[in-house]
């Protein structure tokens, strides 16, 4: 089971970042750019608002069958990720 989700959001300075996230059986992939950076940056950990944006946007999709156990799937990781 892999899952790709991505959104868009436009930070203080007023410069849009958009975070990519691929969700695997036992892992997740945090992906980030500025508009006004050149690469992708794959090391820096997910804010307490991506966390968030993520479960957000899983619950809005929870009707579509899959979306609970990832959501699911989601909260474990986060629980590691904060230990």
């Amino acid at each position: 089971m892999q899952q790709k989700i991505s959104w868009t959001e436009r930070e203080a300075d007023g410069v849009k970042r958009e975070v990519r996230v691929e969700i695997t059986a036992g892992s997740m992939k945090w992906q980030f750019k500025r508009k006004d950076q050149p690469a992708w940056d794959y090391a820096a950990s997910p804010r307490q608002e991506d966390w968030d944006e993520l479960e957000e946007i899983l619950t809005r999709r929870a009707g579509h069958g899959r979306s609970l156990s990832l959501k699911e799937a989601v909260r474990k990781h986060r629980q590691r990720a904060r230990a």
